[in-house]
């Protein structure tokens, strides 16, 4: 297992549960098993060495992260929604759970700033994101119903 997660560059702490009681007590209550190797990636906990499963949480775990929302150009869907047009990024959809949600995007936002990048366009929310590193501080200007608003969340 050591030797499999190191050559794949993944850093690792290891606890010796016949050791330290504390590590001893926490693997349990997070796996509820007494058996080793007890593995914990971004608290989804895998019991064993289950090749597979680890792969699969840790490319999801080192993927860049998505804003979780679909986006158009503000200027053309407002004008075609007869309202008066602005620069920015319309939102049209935006998955539970996801970024998007956690900033409390809603349908009909429009973002104008993003992780200090002004946004003009669907293509700079695309072009922001790529940027975005899993674990940065996501902050996001947006404008709902006539007022400015900001949030924040880590990515």
């Amino acid at each position: 297992m050591k030797a499999w997660l190191s050559q794949k560059g993944i850093s690792y702490t290891e606890k010796d549960v016949s050791r330290d009681q504390t590590a001893a007590y926490e693997m349990i209550r997070k796996s509820g098993q007494q058996g080793v190797p007890v593995i914990d990636i971004d608290d989804q906990v895998v019991v064993g060495f289950d090749r597979r499963r680890l792969e699969t949480i840790l490319a999801a775990s080192t993927a860049k992260p998505t804003l979780g929302a679909a986006v158009a150009d503000a200027e053309r869907i407002l004008t075609l929604k007869g309202l008066a047009p602005m620069r920015g990024a319309y939102i049209g959809r935006v998955v539970a759970g996801s970024l998007a949600s956690k900033l409390s995007l809603r349908i009909g936002d429009v973002i104008t700033e993003l992780a200090g990048s002004t946004i003009t366009s669907a293509e700079d929310v695309i072009r922001t994101m790529r940027l975005l590193e899993r674990g940065q501080v996501l902050t996001v200007t947006y404008v709902r119903d006539g007022s400015t608003h900001q949030a924040s969340v880590q990515a």
